[in-house]
């Protein structure tokens, strides 16, 4: 299997990216258990995610754009009927993978304010907790 030395790079930073998430995500569990207040860490968080994600889906929308145009135009000078469906598939791919990407930034930015809400919501029940007896109140 031929892998470019791009395509190693990007699983390098996707395979570091996802264990800094992790790592991040085990210290928050371990943190919330111990009844440390996370809001001050996690609001910060959620405001630079939102401040990012929609710049980010219009670069991405735009380099999606460019990038199927550069690969049509190179679809179109194709003389040899092999060299044509290698670009039509490349254009196939580019489009499924810019949809991906587009559909999951979509997600994150609709899913940080309701996932940090019910976290807000888990701490303060966590620092409340409800009075629970296993006693029934005998009806006399």
């Amino acid at each position: 299997m031929n892998i470019t030395k791009s395509r190693k790079a990007t699983r390098v930073l996707t395979m570091a990216f996802m264990a800094v998430i992790t790592m991040v995500a085990f210290t928050a569990v371990a943190f919330a258990e111990n009844g440390a207040d996370l809001t001050s860490v996690v609001d910060p968080v959620v405001g630079l995610i939102k401040s990012f994600t929609k710049p980010l889906l219009l670069i991405v929308g735009a380099g999606g754009f460019l990038y199927c145009v550069i690969l049509g135009v190179k679809y179109a000078t194709a003389e040899e009927p092999q060299e044509r469906e290698k670009r039509k598939q490349a254009i196939k791919t580019a489009i499924i993978g810019y949809l991906l990407i587009f559909i999951l930034m979509v997600v994150l930015d609709r899913s940080v304010g309701p996932l940090s809400d019910w976290m807000s919501k888990s701490m303060s029940s966590e620092n409340n907790p409800v009075a629970t007896s296993t006693e029934v109140p005998e009806n006399n």
